[in-house]
C-alpha cells in the first residue's frame, strides 16, 4: 500500500475512519460532486449575454433607465397634482414643465458661473503654480538641512556642471561648426489655416451640443409615456412575470416602485440641500463661483463614497490660488469634512433609515462595474440600479441571489451562523456572536432560538452520516468551552421568567440532567444545568455512560427529585428512549421524570399515547418550559408521585402491545 493510499484512509487526526465510513454510507449520504448541470452553464451563458448587451446597447438602454428614474422622481409630483383635482395628462405635463425649468434654471447658473470663471483661469493656475513652487523650494531646504545635521554639520557638495558637448561623429559641437564660425538659423514653415465657413462655424458649435440634447429628448418622451401609461404597464408587468401569483407579484411591484420612488426623491432633495450649503459655505468663505462648486458638490454626491472627496478638489485648488496664505483653503476644507459627515450619519439616517439595503462592499462593487459598462453615467446610477435589483432578489426567486450578493440583510441564519461556527470549531467566534445577541435577550432565550436548533441541525447531520463519530466529539468540546464562557452572564434586565417561575423560585431540591445517547445531547444537559444554577436550584449532570444497563445500579439517586432527559435525535425510533426512562423510573420511582425532545416538531408532543407509551411524566420542548416543568415538580412533589403512578399503571397495560 502506497503513502498516499494509507494516507486515504485517516482523517487529519489519524483516526482510521474508512471502514467506519463505508459502513455508514447509505443513499441519504451527500453525494459527491458533479459535473456542472445543463441549468447552471445556460445561467453563466445567459448572465455574459445580459452583461455584453448592456455594453453595446449603451446607447439606447441609458437613455431609457434615466427615463425610467426621472418617472420615479416626479411620481410623487404627479400624485399630487392629481390630488388637487388636475386630470393625468395636465399633472404630467406640469410635472415635467417643472422639472424642465429646474434643469434649465440650474443650467444657466452653472453655465454663466463657469463663463466668468473661465477669463481668470490663467491667474489662478500662476497662483497655484508658485506657490507649489514656493513648497517645492521649502522642502528642498528642509531636506538639505536635515542632510546637514546627519552628515556632522558638514556642508553639501554640489555638483560641478559640466559643459554640455555634443559629440557628432567622433568631433566636438566647436569642431562641427561651420568654416566661417557662424551657425545656420533653422527655415520656419507655418501652415496656412484654411478659411472657415459658416457651415463649419455652426457644425464645430452644434456637433458638442447634440448628443446630450438628443439623450435629453428621449428621456423626457420616455418618462411622459412611462407616467401616463404609469398603471397599464404595472398590469402588464403582473400579466408577464406573475399572473399566476396575484397577491405576490402585487406586493413585489409596489415595493418596488415605493421604495424606489421614495430613495430617488430623498437621495434628490439631500443632495441639492448639500449643494445649496456647500455653495453659501464657499461664498461666506470668499471663494469665486460659489454656486457652480456647490452645483457640482450635490451633483457629485450621487457617486458613492468618492463623490464628496472630488468635489472638495477644486473648492481647495481655488482657495489655494486666491490667498497667498493657507487659511481660506482650511475653511473650505473643514467646510466639506463637517457638512459631509452631518449629512451622511445625520440627515439621511432620519430621512430613509441606516442603510439603503445595500452591503458597503456591493456599493463599491456596483459602482465599478457599472462605471465599466455605462463610464460617468453608470457611476452615477450604479446605487439606483443595485437597489433595484437587490429589491427585485427579495420578492423574484431566481433573481434572489442579487439579494443574497448585494443586500445588507445577513447571508446566515442566527442558527445556520452558530452552526457554521461550530463546524469550523471556532468557539471564540461563535461566543462573540452570542454576547452580541444577549445584548437584547436572556440566556434561555438565546439557547432556545439559537443553540438548540443548531444542535438539532448536527444531530441530525452525525445521524446520516455526514460529520463522524470524532468530529462531533470535538464539536461538542467546542460549544461546551462557549457555554463554560457564558457562565458568567446574568440576565439582569431580559429575564423574561414566567409568573410561575417567579413564584416558585425559592423551590430547592437537587435535578438530574441526565444526556442521551447522542454526542450533542450533552450540550443540552450542560445548558439546562446552567440554567438551572442562574436560578439558584441545585443540579447534577449525568452522562449516558452512567445510565446505561451495566453501570446504572451504581448510580445513586435516592436525593433527586427531578430527572430531566434529553433527546436531540430519536431517529423514528424512540425504543431506545422508553427503555431509559423505565431504568430511571426503576432506580428512583420517587423522582419526576421529564423528558425534553427539543424539537416542536415531534409528533409525540401532542399524541397522549405515544407519550404514555415512552412513560415519561411531561414531555417538553425547549430549555423554558424543561425549567418550568422542573420548578413546579419541586415545589409540588406528590403530584408528581401521583402522576408516576398513572403513568407506570398505564405503561403496563401498553407494554404487552409494545
Amino acid at each position: 500500500m502506497t503513502d498516499q493510499e494509507q494516507l486515504a484512509g485517516y482523517d487529519d487526526h489519524g483516526t482510521d475512519w474508512t471502514q467506519e465510513q463505508r459502513a455508514r454510507e447509505t443513499p441519504s449520504s451527500v453525494p459527491a460532486a458533479s459535473s456542472p448541470q445543463l441549468r447552471t452553464l445556460v445561467a453563466v451563458a445567459v448572465g455574459a449575454i445580459v452583461v455584453a448587451t448592456l455594453y453595446i446597447a449603451q446607447d439606447v438602454l441609458i437613455p431609457i433607465t434615466l427615463a425610467v428614474m426621472l418617472s420615479f422622481v416626479l411620481s410623487p409630483l404627479v400624485d399630487v397634482l392629481r390630488r388637487i383635482g388636475l386630470w393625468r395628462a395636465a399633472a404630467v405635463a406640469l410635472s415635467v414643465l417643472v422639472a424642465l425649468g429646474a434643469i434649465g434654471l440650474i443650467g444657466t447658473l452653472l453655465g454663466s458661473q463657469a463663463a466668468t470663471l473661465a477669463a481668470d483661469v490663467p491667474q489662478y493656475v500662476e497662483a497655484v503654480q508658485t506657490k507649489v513652487e514656493r513648497i517645492q523650494a521649502l522642502a528642498t531646504s528642509r531636506v538639505a538641512s536635515i542632510t546637514r545635521l546627519l552628515s556632522g554639520g558638514k556642508p553639501a557638495v554640489a555638483p560641478v556642471a559640466l559643459p554640455a558637448v555634443r559629440p557628432r561623429g567622433g568631433k566636438t559641437e566647436a569642431a562641427a561648426l561651420p568654416a566661417g564660425g557662424t551657425r545656420q538659423q533653422p527655415l520656419v514653415v507655418e501652415l496656412a489655416k484654411a478659411e472657415s465657413s459658416v457651415l463649419t462655424v455652426a457644425r464645430a458649435v452644434i456637433e458638442p451640443v447634440l448628443g446630450p440634447l438628443e439623450t435629453t429628448v428621449i428621456v423626457l418622451i420616455v418618462a411622459i409615456f412611462i407616467l401616463m401609461q404609469r398603471e397599464d404597464l404595472r398590469d402588464r408587468f403582473i400579466r408577464l412575470f406573475g399572473s399566476t401569483d396575484l397577491h405576490r407579484t402585487t406586493i413585489a411591484m409596489d415595493d418596488v416602485g415605493q421604495r424606489l420612488s421614495r430613495y430617488f426623491v430623498s437621495q434628490l432633495g439631500v443632495n441639492a440641500c448639500f449643494g445649496v450649503v456647500i455653495g453659501v459655505g464657499l461664498w461666506l468663505i470668499g471663494v469665486p463661483s460659489a454656486a457652480l462648486w456647490g452645483g457640482l458638490a450635490g451633483l457629485l454626491r450621487f457617486v458613492p463614497y468618492v463623490g464628496p472627496l472630488l468635489a472638495a478638489v477644486a473648492p481647495l485648488t481655488l482657495a489655494a490660488a486666491i490667498d497667498p496664505g493657507w487659511w481660506t483653503t482650511i475653511y473650505v476644507a473643514l467646510l466639506f469634512v463637517i457638512i459631509e459627515p452631518l449629512t451622511g450619519y445625520v440627515v439621511e439616517p432620519l430621512l430613509y433609515g441606516h442603510s439603503t439595503g445595500l452591503s458597503p462592499m456591493s456599493v463599491i462593487v456596483a459602482a465599478v462595474f457599472w462605471t465599466w459598462i455605462w463610464g460617468p453615467v453608470g457611476l452615477i446610477l450604479s446605487t439606483p440600479l443595485t437597489l433595484c435589483l437587490v429589491v427585485m432578489g427579495r420578492h423574484v426567486k431566481s433573481l434572489e441571489f442579487f439579494d443574497v450578493l448585494l443586500g445588507d440583510r445577513p447571508a446566515l441564519s442566527e442558527v445556520n451562523r452558530f452552526y457554521q461556527r461550530t463546524l469550523a470549531n471556532d468557539p471564540d467566534e461563535a461566543l462573540d456572536q452570542a454576547e452580541k445577541m444577549l445584548a437584547d435577550r436572556s440566556l434561555v432565550d438565546y439557547y432556545d432560538s439559537v443553540v438548540l436548533p443548531g444542535l438539532k441541525l448536527a444531530a441530525a447531520d452525525e445521524a446520516r452520516g455526514t460529520i463522524s463519530r470524532q468530529r462531533a466529539i470535538e464539536m461538542t468540546r467546542s460549544i461546551l468551552a462557549m457555554i463554560s464562557d457564558l457562565e458568567e452572564h446574568v440576565d439582569a434586565k431580559h429575564t423574561g421568567t414566567s409568573s410561575q417561575e417567579r413564584i416558585q423560585g425559592t423551590a430547592t431540591g437537587p435535578i438530574a440532567c441526565v444526556a442521551g445517547r447522542g454526542p450533542f445531547d450533552e450540550v443540552v444537559s450542560a445548558m439546562l444545568a446552567q440554567l438551572l444554577a442562574q436560578r439558584g436550584v441545585t443540579s447534577r449532570r449525568i452522562p449516558h455512560t452512567s445510565v446505561s444497563r451495566e453501570v446504572i445500579a451504581q448510580l445513586d439517586l435516592s436525593a433527586v427529585k427531578v430527572i430531566t432527559v434529553s433527546y436531540l435525535e430519536l431517529e423514528g425510533a424512540p425504543a431506545h428512549l422508553r427503555y431509559l426512562i423505565r431504568r430511571l423510573r426503576h432506580r428512583a420511582p420517587h423522582a419526576a421524570l421529564i423528558a425534553g425532545l427539543w424539537s416542536q416538531g415531534e409528533a409525540m408532543l401532542n399524541e397522549p399515547q405515544a407519550q404514555q407509551a415512552l412513560g415519561g411524566d411531561r414531555y417538553v420542548a425547549s430549555l423554558r418550559e424543561a425549567i418550568d416543568a422542573s420548578l413546579a415538580a419541586l415545589s409540588d412533589p406528590s403530584a408528581s408521585q401521583d402522576l408516576a403512578a398513572r403513568i407506570s399503571s398505564a405503561e403496563t397495560a401498553i407494554r404487552p402491545h409494545t
